[in-house]
């Protein structure tokens, strides 16, 4: 054959700086579009194999990479069908005339197209990122020459007959001086694990194969155990914990999706860690930034989630908008709510023991998509003090009789801390109140969620206020004080408690002497500015509270029965101190003061 020469089949001579400048964006790209295009063609002539339109032994099919530092190349090779002459023009010299698709169109009668990875036909001109000159040396499975083509970039090339035995395609890159990074071999190892860690046919690096072509997600479910699973978030995840539980997803209409998803343990701080779901196309990397296929609070979530149904642009990097994308984050959040639906109903016990990770994830479900909300209230749990776990409509039963305000609403009592709230804890026990518990970085915001779409329930934290304002049950007892002591009362505390509310109320003798409450709506305001950052940018709102007297008991008594206007104002400085330590809210000279006339107290 003598050598050919031509110009390549384009409308504008700026296609390569447009290709090396915009159209990717991360040259070590090329490394994948030109990896993925030989596991195509591999693909290829499998399927032509199978199909018995090749009758040729297909051999070994590895593709091989490998670096030639000294004279500055990559080569990568296969052994799929390989191009003749004129398919090297069609498919190479014609940009954007995808050979993929062109096979896809030829053979669409078959079965399992979805194995071809090529779209656009733009993926081996990502190789101008990174090279000066590029050499393409095929020989087809169909019995013609093998030819060589040659370009430096520009709409020029050569076309040539050569002498070549294997079946197959060779890439060879001739590095460009300003990307030599390239040429180590450490770098290349690090893109072929990124991109091509579960490409579905062997690569071949250093004589080693570097990654896995059968990953769980491509099997039926049925073939699998426990061990696999593990085994599987292990190679995906080599320093975590083992999951909780996982969805092995296995769509084929109205789309095509596979994977499997992990639920991690999820700690009480957790931090959404966006790059945990990796998105895979044909088994190809795509990215791990997947806010537009999984809902925000599956981001929670681990694992892999494959389609070829997932639109992407031109250069595979990100994905673009689509009714398909929308469908696919339905059916996720309709197969993960299924998945503990299933569980709460299957094994009660065994969810309630992984309640503490689980409940983080439920929540920001909730907080975050309507949808969700109507699966999982049914599987939602609330704890009590004593690590009983009840549904909502568990609970509404269980305080329906006990626990009403005066509009008719069940007044669910929590605890955010039962350590420094132990006090008020068992105030409610001694009136045979319920109370769970909310300490999660996430709970004021499920408390407003869960009140404005549960009729007649109302959430009240344990301290917000004295229990006959949480719950119309008539609690308080008559008042021993006539109302000059209560106003000696007041005076005495007043000018302690500053800009605070001070109640003298008329409590059970045994209840603490004086406590620290703060109204409900306050104390949201402030836990949810905190969490949305809003108090580093404002500054936090004063602390203001309602400082409460129970004028039932003894020590008030006491008080007013001391000799002298200082002995009585130190005791109720005193008693103010306690109520602030209760609620750590005591520190500096303040909490100093309170030891010194602690000890002048005892050694009087």
């Amino acid at each position: 054959m003598i050598a050919e020469k031509g110009s390549i089949s384009i409308n504008t001579e700026n296609i390569f700086p447009i290709i090396k400048k915009f159209l990717y964006s991360d040259n070590e790209i090329f490394l994948r579009e030109l990896v993925s295009n030989a596991v195509d063609a591999t693909q290829k002539i499998k399927k032509l194999s199978a199909m018995s339109k090749f009758e040729g032994e297909l051999g070994d099919l590895k593709i091989k990479v490998s670096v030639d530092k000294e004279n500055k190349t990559i080569t990568i090779s296969d052994k799929g069908l390989g191009m003749t002459a004129e398919e090297v023009k069609k498919y190479i010299n014609q940009i954007a005339f995808s050979g993929a698709k062109d096979f896809l169109e030829k053979y669409k009668d078959q079965n399992d197209t979805n194995q071809i990875i090529g779209q656009f036909g733009l993926g081996f001109y990502s190789a101008y990122m990174v090279a000066s000159v590029v050499e393409i040396q095929t020989k087809s499975f169909q019995d013609e020459p093998a030819v060589k083509w040659v370009c430096d970039g520009s709409t020029s090339f050569e076309i040539s007959e050569i002498a070549k035995a294997d079946r197959g395609t060779d890439i060879i890159l001739h590095i460009a001086e300003d990307s030599e990074e390239f040429l180590e071999e450490h770098r290349i190892l690090q893109i072929l694990e990124k991109y091509g860690k579960f490409l579905p046919v062997e690569i071949e690096f250093n004589e080693k194969i570097i990654n896995n072509p059968n990953p769980i997600w491509v099997k039926s479910p049925s073939e699998l155990k426990d061990e696999d699973y593990l085994a599987f978030y292990k190679e995906l995840y080599p320093f975590s914990e083992d999951p909780l539980f996982w969805i092995h997803l296995n769509v084929d209409y109205p789309f095509n999706l596979t994977g499997v998803l992990y639920f991690p343990k999820i700690k009480k701080d957790f931090q959404l860690n966006r790059e945990k779901i990796q998105l895979y196309s044909r088994q190809v990397f795509i990215t791990d930034d997947v806010k537009d296929i999984v809902p925000e609070f599956m981001q929670l979530l681990h694992g892999v989630i494959d389609s070829p149904d997932i639109p992407l642009n031109v250069s595979r990097s990100y994905l673009q908008a689509d009714g398909n994308v929308k469908k696919i984050n339905s059916h996720i959040t309709k197969k993960v709510g299924d998945k503990l639906a299933e569980l709460f109903t299957n094994d009660r016990k065994g969810y309630e023991e992984k309640w503490e990770s689980i409940g983080l994830f439920v929540k920001y479900g909730i907080i975050s998509d309507e949808k969700f909300f109507e699966r999982a209230k049914d599987f939602t749990l609330l704890k009590n003090v004593e690590n009983a776990y009840f549904t909502m409509e568990e609970y509404k039963e269980k305080i329906a009789a006990n626990q009403v305000d005066k509009d008719g609403n069940s007044v669910v009592l929590y605890a955010t801390d039962t350590e420094k709230q132990d006090a008020y804890i068992k105030g409610a026990q001694k009136r045979s109140f319920d109370v769970i518990v909310l300490n999660d970085v996430l709970d004021s915001h499920f408390i407003n969620t869960f009140e404005s779409k549960q009729e007649k329930v109302t959430f009240k934290r344990v301290d917000a206020d004295t229990f006959d304002k949480l719950i119309d049950k008539g609690l308080n007892a008559e008042s021993v004080l006539s109302e000059d002591e209560k106003k000696k009362v007041e005076e005495l505390f007043k000018p302690i408690a500053g800009n605070n509310v001070v109640q003298i109320e008329a409590l059970p003798a045994e209840d603490i002497p004086v406590s620290i409450v703060m109204p409900e709506f306050m104390r949201r305001w402030q836990d949810m500015n905190k969490l949305s950052g809003q108090a580093a940018m404002f500054g936090d709102m004063p602390q203001t509270f309602n400082l409460i007297i129970n004028g039932n008991h003894a020590l008030i008594s006491k008080m007013l029965k001391m000799k002298g206007q200082d002995r009585r104002e130190n005791f109720a400085k005193q008693l103010y101190d306690l109520a602030l330590l209760s609620q750590g809210l005591l520190s500096g000279t303040k909490l100093t003061s309170f030891i010194e006339r602690t000890v002048e107290e005892m050694a009087a």
